[in-house]
């Protein structure tokens, strides 16, 4: 079964170049292209692709915007940014606003392979300079105390576990969970819950263990 993959980028030298790198694998299929991010909106929205490849700039809405449109639309489609820009602010808001992968241009092919793959899978992979200039920004950010409780429920996040899970493990009810994971996000400033384990793990402010 084939990665379906929508590449976005307005430069078209940049999309016809990676639809043919990407091309080479078996087990990849470009479904589709976009120039600016409502394009990626309403082809998402038409047909719903694997892994979405994302600039970050690009004319209407950048790449920023298009994740959090698709966010607010209910689409949680992996994406992956690959664009030339490495500030921290630009990395932060891509992770916060749901980037499952982030790579510079330049990244050998291998690693634009690996990083559809493992994005795909249900994973995430930053490159190490990304990973360095992230934890940077999180180690520099102050976090908002958590109560008691949130900490019991992030430890349980930290372990992979969803919320119904947690609710039974804390015998609360899993609304009760979704009102802590909200308030864990907010207050470590985190865009998703793979962010706010990155956050707790960096921090510190629970243990990384599987027991």
């Amino acid at each position: 079964m084939s990665i379906r993959i929508l590449i976005a980028d307005d430069h078209p030298v940049v999309v016809d170049g990676l639809a043919a790198i990407l091309g080479t694998q078996p087990d990849f299929e470009i479904v589709g292209t976009a120039s600016n991010g409502r394009e990626v909106i309403a082809k998402v929205l038409a047909s719903p692709p694997d892994v979405l490849l994302l600039d970050l700039q690009m004319p209407e809405l950048d790449g920023v915007q298009t994740l959090n449109g698709l966010r607010d639309a209910g689409l949680n489609i992996p994406a992956i940014v690959f664009t030339a820009f490495d500030t921290d602010e630009r990395i932060v808001s891509a992770v916060q606003a749901g980037a499952r992968g982030y790579l510079l241009k330049g990244a050998p092919r291998e690693e634009l392979f690996n990083a559809v793959r493992v994005v795909y899978g249900g994973g995430s992979l930053l490159q190490p300079i990304v990973t360095s200039k992230l934890l940077r920004h999180i180690a520099e950010t102050p976090v908002e105390p958590i109560s008691p409780r949130e900490r019991e429920v992030l430890a349980l996040m930290v372990r992979g576990l969803q919320n119904k899970e947690i609710a039974a493990q804390l015998v609360i009810s899993e609304r009760t969970v979704k009102f802590h994971v909200s308030s864990i996000l907010a207050k470590l400033g985190a865009g998703n819950r793979t962010e706010a384990v990155t956050i707790a793990l960096q921090r510190h402010l629970v243990e990384n263990s599987s027991a």
